[in-house]
């Protein structure tokens, strides 16, 4: 575990960190191209074809109510209970979001906006190394509250196999639309449409570099959520902070895959060994002890400060998906931080609680994108229009003003537009 003290080595390792998610194997691109091209062409022939070389299945791509029904009996009774558990508490926070219209009056004008649902979505939900019954309640569930009246589901099953608890998820909320396709034709299929997937109007959830890539070349056929880069957890901590705890919270992140980014920033000398100790000590008994590893080898850091405040400014330049801070009074640094996912204060608040059930979404923008993106929520699936009425009265009033402007920037039909009707006696 690097341990970084001096401005040179820790702006040295904020350039690597910049990198890790950046560039594409031009052969990656290449096929996700192709296979996107071959989607909007060919169809449903062109999704069952790479369902067939990716998936190892020839299954319909439709699941229908009855097999979700039957796999999701199969799911345990506890872990059913726990997820409508998550999903009333995601619910509840997300209901919190919700927009509405307004228009205000003045003197003759009505102006406002409108806020409506969008038509159609289409939740992406990942089912290769891993199964994740947590992303089907965190994407669906902000796109019910905003009301959207079509939902469809896409989730890849490897030789066939259906995942229990992402059945038990999908019919926990009532969503009936689901296919057993993935990877980049999955993105296509619901960019594009085919004859059995209907065309969405935005594409939500995460997935592997080629879903990454394919949500970012159809962008502008359809809208998307962000793309997902390597998780990322980072931690300001001061000699309050329990080492074990801090420890477990990085590794939570590393096990994730070999890009994921585990930092410390601390004021603490002593912490910061305690904590090197821990990471040796937890880590052997983990199931992903090698990816761990290599996670916290390539891209985790500790980094020693002065101060907590210079701690807050190197957080909020890396601008961190998640950002645990275990001091003794963790509110007091909130004023000086303005870029993270999401902000976790104290101690017994690791990161998986909101991973799973706390309410926030836990799809959250990585890679330092914090600075300017937001989390996935109830925001995502409405779409605001501009409401603008004018009667005659005040219209005459501000027509002289429109006229000027227009003529300035050169456009005669415009301003031809409100002469016309200032010469109009009726």
């Amino acid at each position: 575990m690097r341990i970084l003290s001096k401005n040179n080595e820790i702006a040295a390792f904020l350039q690597l960190l910049k990198k890790r998610a950046t560039g594409v194997h031009p052969g990656v691109e290449r096929a996700v191209q192709a296979i996107l091209a071959d989607v909007k062409k060919k169809g449903d022939a062109a999704v069952e074809k790479y369902t067939r070389k990716f998936d190892g299945h020839d299954l319909p791509m439709s699941i229908k109510k009855a097999e979700i029904n039957r796999y999701a009996r199969k799911a345990e009774k506890n872990i059913v209970k726990a997820l409508e558990i998550a999903a009333a508490r995601i619910r509840k926070f997300h209901e919190k979001q919700k927009e509405e219209s307004w228009t205000y009056k003045v003197k003759g004008e009505v102006l406002g906006q409108i806020i409506r649902p969008l038509g159609r979505a289409g939740v992406y939900v990942p089912g290769g190394k891993a199964s994740y019954p947590s992303t089907v309640l965190m994407n669906v569930i902000p796109a019910q509250v905003a009301g959207v009246k079509e939902i469809c589901l896409c989730v890849p099953t490897p030789k066939g196999e259906i995942n229990p608890y992402v059945m038990a998820a999908i019919e926990l909320l009532g969503v009936r639309e689901v296919y057993r396709i993935g990877g980049a034709q999955a993105i296509g299929a619901m960019a594009y449409g085919t004859k059995t997937v209907g065309k969405v109007d935005k594409i939500v959830g995460p997935g592997n570099i080629y879903v990454a890539l394919a949500k970012k070349k159809v962008y502008g056929e359809v809208a998307i959520d962000m793309i997902a880069g390597p998780s990322e957890i980072l931690i300001i901590a001061d000699k309050t902070a329990n080492p074990a705890f801090v420890a477990a919270d990085m590794i939570s992140q590393a096990e994730h895959d070999e890009l994921a980014s585990c930092i410390l920033i601390t004021d603490s000398e002593r912490l910061t060994h305690e904590v090197v100790c821990e990471l040796e000590v937890q880590i052997k008994s983990l199931k992903r002890m090698e990816i761990a590893k290599k996670s916290l080898k390539r891209f985790g850091a500790i980094i020693l400060t002065d101060d907590l405040g210079k701690a807050a400014a190197i957080a909020d330049d890396i601008a961190p998906e998640h950002l645990e801070i275990m001091t003794q009074h963790p509110e007091n640094l909130l004023d000086y931080i303005h870029n993270a996912g999401a902000v976790f204060l104290g101690a017994w608040t690791p990161e998986p609680l909101g991973d799973y059930v706390a309410g926030p979404n836990h799809t959250l923008p990585t890679c330092g994108t914090a600075r300017f993106s937001s989390p996935l929520g109830v925001y995502d699936f409405i779409k605001r229009t501009s409401l603008l009425q004018f009667d005659r009265k005040s219209f005459m009033l501000i027509s002289d003003t429109v006229t000027a402007i227009a003529d300035v920037e050169g456009l005669e039909a415009h301003a031809n537009t409100v002469r016309i009707r200032k010469a109009c006696r009726k």
